[in-house]
């Protein structure tokens, strides 16, 4: 069985910051993810491309626009957004009404990779095992879970993402 290629669009967030000791401040020098996938002995075929490293805090409906463009053009059917956790069901919101004939699993970690202790080899591993083998929509994964984009909320309370709780 021939595997498809995953395109990964990286936007930053706490995936891909560093540390600067000095000023003892978060920031971005350049994506994870090679590395990421080296460490991970990825075998799946890639194409990596850096759309943007902000936090997901200061994502405009702008920076979504390019996101979701990214992810129309082309012949790609499968990809992956690595995301700040912060705001990623909203761009899931904002990507779900509009892609119906791809896969996009968004991903993050709430701890950064270059810490050591991330949660963020977990997340892309499974974001790679959900974008291979789900259907075509827009969806998060986080924490071995996998939700679609029209029923999924960050728990900030335990720093979890999880299905949305229907109004009383």
């Amino acid at each position: 069985m021939q595997l498809e290629k995953i395109r990964i669009l990286v936007t930053g967030g706490t995936f891909d910051k560093e540390y600067d000791e000095l000023r003892g401040r978060l920031y971005f020098r350049d994506t994870h993810i090679p590395e990421m996938l080296r460490s991970g002995r990825n075998l799946v075929e890639v194409d990596i491309r850096t759309l943007m490293m902000i936090d997901s805090l200061e994502m405009t409906d702008l920076d979504r626009e390019i996101i979701l463009n990214s992810c129309l053009k082309g012949s790609a059917k499968r990809f992956i957004i690595t995301h700040g956790t912060d705001t990623m069901e909203v761009t899931a919101q904002y990507l779900g009404p509009r892609i119906k004939e791809k896969t996009v699993v968004l991903t993050g970690a709430m701890i950064p990779y270059a810490f050591g202790s991330s949660d963020g080899m977990f997340n892309l591993g499974s974001a790679f095992a959900f974008a291979q083998c789900l259907p075509p929509g827009v969806y998060i994964a986080m924490n071995g879970r996998c939700f679609s984009w029209d029923n999924v909320q960050k728990n900030r309370a335990v720093g979890r993402f999880e299905e949305k709780v229907p109004p009383k």
